[in-house]
């Protein structure tokens, strides 16, 4: 059972190794054929009987959470030249919206942390959106800080930009999707799983005050 939910996971979550490529491979995304998809979705209908493929995927979030029992560290630059670190942050709670210029998600994104910050910033709650766009000139996803601050102005995100070249802090903390976001605690703890993915009614706030009260009461 354990080898073919392992199959199953592959399978779904078959995913280019950087998370920048705007052109994700479509060959990849057609690896399985019919026949495949067909034993997928026969060996789901089995999975979920045995309850075996719900417990994986608990596992894996229960998994994900652990691995961070002590504090993130981290030190970022900013678009305007000055520097962030987790050092400076311990004692405030911090959202962190990873996110690049380059995804047409991320325009809708930086709506969503807008209104977090204007909720929230009297409670001194640290938000940031955090750019994996990169910063060599090579790369195809590149994006000088002039850029980065173009497009913050042109969404409407007065919080402070952060650079993270490449998703490497994201890939520190083991997110496999952009957008995301990440909450962390006083003492620079993950709080809770990573939220992944785009509110697309815009209630982002909503969304995550439950855990941003609960760590700003306590």
């Amino acid at each position: 059972m354990s080898n073919l939910a392992s199959f199953i996971k592959r399978a779904l979550q078959k995913q280019p190794d950087s998370l920048l490529q705007a052109d994700l491979n479509r060959k990849e995304k057609q690896m399985l054929t019919p026949n495949g998809r067909r034993f997928v979705v026969a060996a789901l209908a089995l999975l979920a009987v045995f309850g075996g493929f719900a417990s994986a995927v608990s596992g894996d979030a229960a998994a994900s959470t652990a691995c961070f029992e002590t504090p993130v560290e981290f030190r970022l630059r900013t678009t305007e030249g000055g520097e962030i670190s987790s050092e400076q942050l311990r004692g405030d709670v911090v959202v962190m919206a990873f996110g690049a210029a380059w995804l047409p998600l991320s325009r809708a994104q930086v709506q969503g942390v807008q209104k977090v910050a204007d909720q929230y910033g009297e409670r001194n709650v640290r938000v940031y959106w955090v750019s994996t766009d990169s910063d060599s000139p090579k790369s195809k996803n590149y994006a000088t800080d002039g850029q980065l601050r173009e497009f913050a102005s042109r969404n409407g995100l007065k919080v402070a930009v952060l650079r993270d070249p490449g998703g490497m802090l994201l890939k520190q903390l083991r997110i496999d999707q952009l957008p995301a976001i990440v909450i962390l605690d006083r003492a620079g703890n993950l709080s809770g799983s990573p939220i992944g993915g785009l509110d697309r009614d815009g209630k982002l706030a909503d969304i995550i005050a439950p855990r941003l009260d609960r760590l700003l009461n306590n």
